[in-house]
């Protein structure tokens, strides 16, 4: 097996960007963004992700079947957060619309 030397100026350059990515996270927690704060949460996150998977875990310089691994647990997680978020999406919404629950029945004629 064959090692690949990466510079140190490729480490610190993800560090950096990591670090921002951090505080960028601890900033946009005391913004209210209202239904997007979970998306931009998730966008951060996803992003921190993949830089520390295509770094420091090698990926970027790994074989292909490793790639195609890595690519299915991505899709596998962004399907599970899509069901997730698909049900706590829904859950405000009433069973039964407003005025539906009483019947309006004319007064009976019956004497």
């Amino acid at each position: 097996m064959s090692t690949h030397v990466v510079p140190v100026r490729v480490y610190v350059t993800v560090f950096v960007c990591l670090m921002v990515l951090t505080a960028t996270t601890v900033s946009v927690a005391y913004v209210n963004l209202g239904a997007f704060n979970t998306l931009v949460a998730l966008t951060i996150a996803v992003s921190k992700m993949l830089l520390v998977v295509t770094f420091f875990m090698h990926v970027r310089y790994s074989s292909a079947l490793t790639k195609v691994m890595i690519a299915a647990g991505v899709i596998w997680l962004m399907l599970l957060m899509a069901f997730t978020l698909a049900d706590t999406g829904t859950r405000n919404i009433p069973l039964q619309p407003e005025g539906w629950g009483e019947a309006t029945v004319a007064p009976s004629t019956n004497r």
